[in-house]
């Protein structure tokens, strides 16, 4: 027997501020960043997934935009210490989640998204959730979407 189990998407305020002051430090000093460090840009956040299971199977994504728009979240891996390292490029993983709703969609349509990737991405986040706790994402904002204007959760299956 399996259970649905939904895990919101939680902004991590203090991630992305920390983030944001690397940047402007480096702005501050006129230093360039180290080599393959990938700095937080103006329309991203980081946000997080808490892991209360870690047998996880993907089920589906629950992405609400309140306005026209496009969410792009990247995932980071299981390398990244945030506490005590910079994002290096290469510690993002692949696919990408890149959903949207365009100018003349009506308001109840359902997002739009590259299904394929989608799917894969939700299924490397279940393979991830075997050995985390906790899963750190890039939100990207564009076209008139915001934090303020997004909803997002992904639905998994797991055993009761």
């Amino acid at each position: 027997m399996s259970e649905t189990i939904e895990l919101p998407f939680q902004l991590d305020t203090q991630l992305t501020e920390v983030m944001r002051l690397r940047v402007q430090s480096l702005q501050q000093r006129s230093q360039k960043r180290q080599e393959g460090e990938r700095l937080l840009r103006g329309n991203e956040a980081v946000y997080r997934l808490d892991f209360s299971k870690q047998s996880l199977r993907f089920s589906h994504w629950t992405v609400r935009l309140a306005q026209p728009g496009q969410l792009t979240i990247t995932a980071t891996s299981q390398l990244w210490t945030p506490d005590l390292t910079n994002l290096m490029t290469r510690q993002l993983l692949e696919p990408a989640g890149v959903f949207w709703r365009a100018p003349e969609d009506a308001s109840d349509a359902p997002i739009q998204c590259y299904e394929a990737d989608a799917a894969e991405f939700g299924e490397r986040i279940a393979e991830l959730a075997k050995v985390r706790k906790v899963m750190y994402f890039l939100f990207a904002f564009a076209e008139g979407c915001s934090p303020e204007t997004v909803d997002c959760s992904i639905i998994f299956k797991g055993d009761k």
